[in-house]
């Protein structure tokens, strides 16, 4: 049989929550491609294992696949781990994973922690229909332009964000969804200070403002869907928006029209206008 790539779900916290087959895989493979080679080190030295680790991350990924591609030609078993959870999953492997299909190459999940999924079978929102959106952008007029697109979304919202943007997330978050929003804020899961807080999007700002404690670790923000499509004005109201928050990064009136065109599904003409009167405003 061909050589095989192995896609190797790692914890994400909790070192019990490694699997048996994920145990097996790491000690058959003959090589590890790993996101960051010093944190998947520890990982088999807590295993007990000694295995060739190569770096495989967002800078070098187009790089490294056609090493990837060689050592799967010579016959070599292949795992590719991020620092935790399941690979590519808002990790590195997209591009290697799609190259080495493509080479008519195996490719086997080894399924197991998921940061996403953990958070969402405990929150107590609706999981019958969810959107995982990832990190947003690390500035407030890029995480507004991604609220806005998202505000009439019914389905659940899921994100992630790290402790030093968390309390702008939430105020950008306010700003457009409004402060009732429903949230859930999953910190530091599987982790000794996993934490489920749950209340409206203002509440909960609020709330980690007054706790140091609570800005600490890693999170999965998880925000309960529009309950309805919005009102025509109410539409108006989120153009003006997104054209008020690109002209705001220096975008051109066109450019802004454009893409404001995307998100609302509004004629680019009509924006382009509105886009035009609003740029005179802010001469």
């Amino acid at each position: 049989m061909k050589a095989s790539l192995y896609c190797v779900a790692t914890p994400i916290g909790n070192l019990a929550d490694l699997t048996e087959r994920a145990i097996k895989t790491l000690t058959m493979v003959d090589k590890i491609y790993a996101e960051d080679t010093r944190v998947s080190l520890r990982l088999l030295t807590h295993l007990g294992l000694q295995k060739p680790l190569v770096s495989l991350h967002d800078h070098n990924e187009t790089a490294r696949v056609a090493q990837v591609l060689t050592d799967l030609e010579q016959g070599l078993n292949l795992a590719l781990v991020s620092d935790a959870g399941t690979p590519l999953i808002s990790d590195p492997g997209y591009h290697l994973v799609k190259d080495v299909a493509a080479a008519g190459f195996r490719i086997i999940p080894i399924p197991g922690a998921c940061a996403v999924v953990a958070a969402l079978s405990a929150a107590g929102l609706a999981t019958d229909r969810f959107i995982f959106e990832g990190f947003l952008s690390a500035k407030s007029a890029g995480r507004r332009a991604s609220f806005t697109a998202l505000k009439t979304e019914e389905r659940t919202l899921i994100f992630y964000e790290s402790s030093h943007r968390i309390a702008g997330f939430l105020e950008d978050l306010i700003t457009v969804l409004g402060a009732e929003r429903e949230l859930v804020i999953a910190r530091e899961l599987t982790k000794l200070y996993e934490s489920f807080y749950r209340g409206t999007a203002e509440a909960l700002l609020a709330r980690l403002q007054g706790d140091s404690d609570m800005q600490k670790g890693e999170f999965v923000v998880l925000v309960k869907g529009a309950n309805a499509i919005l009102e025509q004005a109410s539409v108006e109201v989120e153009a003006a928006t997104v054209l008020q928050i690109l002209l705001e990064e220096e975008l051109s009136v066109n450019q802004a029209a454009k893409i404001a065109a995307r998100i609302t599904g509004q004629a680019k003409n009509k924006l382009y206008r509105q886009a035009m009167e609003l740029s005179q405003l802010r001469c």
